[in-house]
């Protein structure tokens, strides 16, 4: 979770027009309850000379983040950020070296001018070392495709092996990867790790045939994402089994689907569905109801960022009375009760209050009505009354389900003690569940173990728990 962002991915940047010459570094900060948060834009001209945007976070180790379109008519500069369901609408000053404006995500939106500190853009290089880099050792394609209606296109990259036979003829174990919570690109790019272009990288080479989908109105795929929810993107990954399905180079026995974090809650839904899927891999699925892992997540990753054991606590209790409250449709006189408890129970604690920026009345209801919008955005409401156990308890397929020790997101062991409760309950023919030592949400081998550090990291997928993966699958599948 990040502070001001309620996910963060990277992906294509869309055409722009522009009449107005704004090139170079922009930098403002946002004051988020007390919070100064820096914010930096870098506008260049692209090699078409058209303009295009990208956006840093530096104190959330967010760098390079594309917005996906730069629109700039007589003084006034818009920049769009779908990835976080956000944007920018700012005023140039008569010098061009100011813009005031506004800032808008989910909802809500902050006061925010950015000033010109630099006529050129300087973006932040990261290293990524296993990111995989042309030419393959085998087959890459780029495709498109519909769904049943045709309603709906999307972009992926099938990959399989090269062999001296016709690959055209040569039939391959299959399997689909599905993206975590937010919207992201194919690669399932996330602080410019891409950790589905790795994992489809290894399992390839290991002679597996892999698919990775763009998300939706992301790269090649449309639809909108803002207004879709899980049990929609359930719906995109049958879309994609079907297109899966057809082509000659997939062995129909052999076809699994590999999820991470929300990816891992469609996985055995569509399994459940979908007979033929013959194994899924679950990277931090989910295995207890989300509102108790939500709550379990705010606490650890509050104590990761090094807020008190009591104010971790308050943050998660507050986060459960607010779920509940929108779940249940809470009248508002019930919400100003709520306020006024909170109000008192910080006023008994204001070390807590302190920490979490809730040293008053105002800055209290201000929170409260925050996340009441946040909670009622459609896929927030259906993912918080999701409970993954009924369907895991339906499988009947095999499954691998795997999670860091050190992950602060999807807590190891009650999430993998409901895996493991649930999947005995099963039909499945064989099921292994594995807590992965010193490993964070990303599957990275982490030293700090807070998202603060996801972007610090050089390693994007741990070495050992792809060896994990591609061992269970040759045990099992192949």
């Amino acid at each position: 979770m990040q502070k001001i962002f309620l996910t963060l991915s990277v992906f294509f940047i869309f055409n722009i027009s522009y009449s107005q010459n704004i090139t170079g570094t922009w930098q403002g900060d946002l004051n988020v309850q007390g919070n100064s948060i820096p914010i930096v834009f870098h506008i260049v001209k692209d090699s078409s000379n058209n303009l295009a945007a990208s956006f840093d976070s530096p104190s959330q180790h967010a760098f390079n983040l594309p917005c996906t379109a730069v629109i700039v008519k007589e003084d006034s500069v818009i920049l769009m950020m779908e990835s976080i369901n956000g944007k920018y609408a700012g005023k140039l000053s008569a010098e061009k070296k100011q813009m005031t404006g506004t800032w808008h995500q989910g909802g809500g939106s902050l006061a925010l001018d950015v000033n010109k500190t630099s006529e050129t853009a300087e973006i932040k290089k990261q290293n990524r070392p296993q990111t995989p880099k042309p030419p393959y050792p085998y087959q890459s394609e780029d495709v498109e495709y519909f769904n049943a209606d045709k309603t709906l296109q999307y972009g992926a990259t099938i990959t399989y092996p090269t062999t001296a036979e016709n690959n055209k003829k040569q039939k391959f174990p299959s399997v689909i990867l599905i993206t975590g919570s937010g919207q992201q690109d194919r690669d399932e790019t996330i602080f410019g790790h891409k950790s589905f272009a790795v994992i489809a990288d290894y399992l390839t080479k290991k002679g597996y045939l892999v698919l990775r989908v763009d998300d939706r109105s992301i790269g090649k795929s449309t639809g909108n994402f803002a207004k879709s929810t899980t049990a929609d993107f359930v719906k995109d990954v049958e879309a994609s089994l079907d297109f899966l399905e057809q082509q000659p180079q997939v062995d129909k026995n052999k076809i699994g689907l590999l999820g991470h974090s929300e990816g891992g809650m469609i996985a055995p839904v569509v399994a459940d569905a979908r007979k033929e899927i013959n194994f899924i891999v679950l990277l931090a699925g989910p295995g207890i109801p989300i509102q108790n892992l939500m709550g379990e997540q705010l606490e650890a990753v509050g104590s990761s960022q090094g807020l008190s054991p009591l104010a971790s606590k308050f943050n998660a209790q507050i986060f459960d009375m607010i779920a509940d409250f929108t779940q249940k449709d809470g009248d508002s006189t019930f919400k100003k009760k709520m306020i006024n408890s909170l109000v008192d129970c910080f006023q008994k604690n204001p070390k807590a209050a302190e920490e979490l920026i809730m040293t008053t009345p105002d800055l209290i209801e201000n929170h409260v009505e925050s996340l009441i919008a946040t909670f009622k955005n459609p896929w927030y409401k259906y993912f918080l009354a999701f409970n993954p156990q009924p369907y895991l308890e339906k499988l009947h397929c095999k499954v691998l389900s795997l999670n860091g020790s050190k992950d602060v997101q999807v807590i190891a062991k009650s999430n993998l003690t409901g895996i493991k409760a649930s999947l005995k309950k099963s039909s499945s023919p064989k099921y292994d569940v594995i807590e992965i030592p010193g490993l964070n949400h990303l599957f990275q081998t982490c030293i700090k173990c807070s998202p603060d550090e996801y972007g610090d990291l050089e390693e994007t997928f741990s070495p050992k728990a792809l060896e994990i993966i591609g061992t269970w699958l040759d045990k099992n599948i192949k």
